[in-house]
């Protein structure tokens, strides 16, 4: 048995220990729920992150995406961006993170992208949780408006609920670690 398959299922524990919580939620999409996940519980643990950085640059592999960037909307976007940067570095590849700030920062420099990006850029969108879609498109609005090329978007979980499908009606492959029907709730 090859290593993705046993950090896929350490992934879909980790997520299932740190980062699910039930109970009556209102999601940032404005949703109301009876579960969140708080994926940054996973991804922003040591060991989470050598899962997310390992698994998500084979799932890139695996799609043929070889991006310079990886990066989106913080916060849930950046440990994934960093642990996959750390992760190909780790076997010797180059690939950078940036990070979208959702306002444009009103000192210093007043980029709205912020790390390594530069205009002409091939990145790959990365999300921690994708229910709606909502903050990818904005990450990928960002990077195109700054000049960057989007390959795709990159989630460690999908809800579920019509994120995924609204990206993909927009033109955008998207891949995902791990469903909510994975980690048994739905």
């Amino acid at each position: 048995m090859s290593a993705v398959p046993d950090l896929a299922g350490r992934l879909r524990d980790l997520l299932r220990e740190r980062s699910i919580v039930h109970g009556d939620f209102t999601l940032a999409s404005g949703r109301h729920a009876t579960f969140y996940i708080d994926a940054r519980r996973t991804t922003m643990a040591g060991e989470g992150l050598a899962v997310v950085g390992a698994l998500g640059l084979a799932r890139l592999d695996a799609r043929g995406w070889t991006p310079a960037l990886v990066g989106g909307l913080t916060l849930g976007a950046d440990p994934v961006a960093y642990a996959i940067a750390a992760a190909a570095w780790a076997q010797g590849r180059r690939l950078d993170a940036f990070t979208v700030r959702k306002q444009p920062k009103a000192h210093g420099t007043g980029q709205r992208i912020e790390g390594c990006f530069a205009p002409g850029a091939t990145t790959v969108v990365v999300e921690d949780v994708i229910t709606t879609g909502q903050s990818a498109t904005e990450a990928i609005a960002a990077v195109v408006a700054a000049g960057g090329r989007v390959l795709g978007v990159l989630a460690v979980v999908d809800r579920e609920e019509g994120g995924r499908a609204a990206l993909e009606r927009a033109g955008h492959a998207v891949e995902v670690l791990v469903t909510a029907t994975e980690l048994g709730l739905r």
